[in-house]
């Protein structure tokens, strides 16, 4: 049964968590290196199940695993063979499935369906880490792009996620042929966030209609959206969506702060408060489906679901 819409029959909204990379990295761990977060699940996954543990006691109804940066071509570079990368995996998503169960046996059930996991399968342009992921502008063959994604996506259809996370996907190209390849795996559901440029466009250009449009056709997309983008695009982006199709709207954007390659650095401000004030908007717009991306917290996180569950759907 598709998971989304078997807690959208009894919740106007599922909450999603925020950042993992930024918030392990604000926690202390180095991540300056080519599998980012994915470096922990080899150095130290205890961190990673605290950090899902914190957003799942934040009210976040859905953790999505570190495999984000986790590909059989990036493990290699490290010396791993196919089994043990599989198992590092697998591992990603064992690690918010845990952190789930804990915090699930412990808290207030009140107002809160149980929380899903979704195992994050991230553009090919987060393998090169050139910045290819919010450009999309890949020169790769479509036969060698489906043979980079399709073991990866056969590992975390198979690791015990309720679904999968087809986030930050900069190429509509990329977005197609992701669908060919879940059609492999009949019973394994996903939903599709692209990283987008502007309020109309993602990030190679496409309108972000004419993807919404396509993609929410796929039986097996239990939604779609934006994720990894500056928070002041994805009001017109959801209202764009909304216009093209009826599915379930995800919306996790960045906190608002601004990245300078140049300097390593996120520079601004930005309050939880404003946040969560503009959630509020992205649910008026259309999205289902709300959490935090880059440089978001459990506060950002606690802020949304206090708000949700104030709502009458969640009392």
């Amino acid at each position: 049964m598709n998971p989304i819409d078997t807690i959208l029959q009894n919740f106007d909204l599922v909450i999603l968590d925020g950042a993992l990379a930024t918030e392990l990295e604000r926690r202390g761990a180095d991540l300056n290196d080519p599998l980012w977060s994915a470096r922990l699940l080899l150095e130290q996954p205890d961190l990673i199940r605290q950090v899902h543990a914190d957003y799942f006691r934040a009210g976040a109804d859905c953790a999505i695993s570190a495999s984000y940066q986790a590909t059989f071509p990036g493990f290699a570079r490290r010396g791993l063979g196919v089994q043990a990368a599989s198992e590092l995996m697998r591992r990603s998503v064992r690690l918010a499935c845990e952190a789930r169960d804990e915090v699930w046996a412990t808290v207030d059930h009140t107002g809160r369906p149980r929380p899903l996991v979704a195992a994050s399968i991230g553009p090919y342009g987060a393998f090169l880490h050139d910045g290819s992921e919010y450009r999309g502008d890949y020169t790769i063959s479509d036969a060698d792009l489906l043979a980079f994604h399709r073991p990866r996506m056969a590992v975390l259809s198979d690791a015990g996620a309720d679904l999968l996370a087809l986030e930050t996907i900069p190429s509509f190209r990329e977005a197609r042929l992701l669908l060919h390849l879940l059609e492999e795996f009949p019973q394994t559901w996903a939903w599709v966030s692209f990283s987008a440029r502007d309020g109309q466009h993602i990030s190679d250009g496409t309108p972000f209609a004419t993807c919404v449009a396509q993609v929410a056709q796929h039986p097996q997309v239990v939604a779609v959206g934006v994720n990894c983008t500056a928070p002041e695009y994805v009001a017109d982006l959801l209202r764009a969506a909304r216009a093209a199709t009826s599915k379930p709207l995800v919306a996790y954007p960045n906190s608002g702060e601004v990245y300078d390659p140049a300097s390593h650095a996120w520079c601004g401000v930005a309050p939880v408060s404003d946040y969560a004030e503009e959630a509020r908007m992205w649910y008026a717009a259309g999205a289902n489906i709300l959490g935090g991306c880059c440089r978001t917290t459990p506060d950002h996180i606690r802020a949304i679901a206090e708000w949700a569950r104030a709502s009458h759907d969640r009392v």
